[in-house]
């Protein structure tokens, strides 16, 4: 139970999609453009759901095709658990059909969904053979990535009931629903295709699924290591309560990042933008159509990423050198010095532990209780073999819980630090599997931070 929780007050954002006030755009205003294509060019869209790579990729995938570019798509479901999709769609008046609800029919919407996909992909110029479909479960991967690595206790769908990949078309097929066997899908499809160009949902994606699709990508390539040359990675933002407005249908706009969502660390993210032809916002339209499940429930949302322009944005990697206090390894350090690309969260590498120093408002007299995942990753070592560690800290009190072992753990030298203005973790990088790079995201009780500061960060260690 304490597990559930601390999933949720983690990787389930506090904002709710549909509750939410809306966010408001930033002021139009001009990004650099997204680097032109090449017959060279080998392009993957990485999609947690069908439709997801035409909402933000669309037109992308037109304008690589048309440089003579390869493309393909990556399915990480076949988006079967979207409830509204199945009551809806189907002809049987709504109470009767929610109350006749079968297992089966989610797996049905998943087989439908596969079709729109490649009646959608037809109308941009995708072939069906370009499209892989892993299968693995909607609303599903983010809690796998947190907690389902050990073969013997896959995830369940609450929705389909299956453990197992139940999609014969796809490449997972009968694969049980675990971490690591998608991390090993998406190895034999980086590795075989050997892409140039990576186009991937965001880290700051409020959609569980989203934000999963981003960790599973980069922890595939951690594990490839020097194998392959590493591609150029385009992260596209879909969820986010709020945005885009206004809804429907307005192709003579433009869409701009959300601001409030990102607050004053908006310019922290390096943003891309594609401006779009005429033709390629006409096909984008008609491909969205496709997905005929999604658009009868959700056009109005859907038809808002028909736009002038598609934008692309990441936040920038945080390189950490190694620090030392007076007397340790014959090193000196007068001070810690935490990094300072964002007023709210600074970082630091202090005789081999991790410093996070999290800034905490003055009005808030009280403690506040924090939550923390942060995952390591090493290149001579399988990410699956890595500690996967969750932080929940409350008060005084620290809980320390290994993912990938499925055990709670209680290290020495791991504690919060609680001041004035400010808490700070320490954890000793031995916890972590003396890792080369960490991917880093919290969450407090109290939203005080703009929401996107708060998805996941890579960071390297020198």
């Amino acid at each position: 139970m304490f597990l559930k929780l601390l999933y949720r007050a983690l990787f389930v954002l506090t904002v709710c999609f549909f509750v939410t006030q809306p966010i408001a755009a930033a002021q139009p205003q001009e990004f650099p453009e997204l680097e032109p294509f090449s017959k060279e060019d080998r392009v993957l869209v990485l999609a947690p759901h069908p439709d997801d790579e035409d909402l933000g990729c669309g037109g992308m995938m037109q304008r690589a095709l048309k440089a003579g570019a390869q493309v393909k798509v990556a399915y990480l479901t076949c988006g079967d658990n979207n409830i509204f999709s199945i009551v809806f769609y189907n002809k049987l008046f709504f109470p009767f059909r929610l109350l006749s609800l079968r297992k089966k029919d989610f797996i049905t919407l998943g087989h439908q969904r596969v079709h729109e996909a490649i009646n959608a992909m037809k109308i941009l110029g995708i072939q069906e053979s370009d499209l892989i479909f892993l299968g693995y479960p909607d609303h599903g991967t983010d809690q796998m990535f947190i907690a389902n690595w050990d073969h013997e206790r896959p995830y369940r769908s609450s929705f389909s009931g299956h453990s197992t990949v139940p999609y014969e078309e796809s490449v997972g097929y009968q694969k049980e629903f675990t971490a690591d066997n998608i991390i090993t899908d998406l190895k034999q499809i980086i590795f075989g295709y050997k892409p140039t160009k990576v186009f991937v949902t965001s880290p700051s994606d409020v959609n569980g699924d989203h934000w999963a699709n981003y960790l599973y990508l980069m922890t595939a390539l951690s594990d490839l290591g020097q194998r392959m040359p590493a591609p150029k990675i385009y992260p596209y933002l879909i969820h986010v309560p709020g945005w885009p407005l206004p809804r429907h249908y307005h192709p003579s706009l433009e869409i701009e990042p959300p601001s409030k969502f990102f607050g004053d660390t908006l310019g922290l993210v390096n943003w891309r933008q594609l401006k779009l032809t005429e033709e390629e916002i006409n096909k984008k339209y008609k491909a969205m159509r496709a997905y005929d499940t999604q658009f009868r429930i959700s056009g109005f949302y859907l038809t808002a990423f028909v736009r002038q322009n598609e934008l692309f944005g990441e936040f920038p990697y945080i390189n950490l050198k190694k620090q030392y206090t007076s007397g340790s390894s014959g090193k000196q350090s007068k001070e810690v010095v935490f990094t300072s690309d964002m007023q709210w969260i600074g970082y630091a590498i202090v005789d081999n532990v991790l410093w996070v120093k999290i800034k905490k408002p003055k009005e808030y007299k009280q403690r506040l209780s924090y939550f923390f995942g942060i995952f390591g990753c090493r290149k001579d070592t399988l990410f699956a073999e890595m500690p996967n560690i969750l932080v929940f800290a409350r008060y005084n009190k620290l809980s320390i819980f290994n993912g990938t072992t499925d055990k709670y753990i209680h290290p020495e030298g791991a504690f919060l630090e609680f001041n004035p203005e400010s808490v700070i973790l320490k954890i000793p990088l031995s916890v972590l599997g003396n890792p080369e790079s960490i991917l880093f995201a919290f969450e407090s009780s109290k939203a005080y931070l703009p929401s996107g500061c708060t998805a996941f960060r890579v960071i390297t260690l020198e």
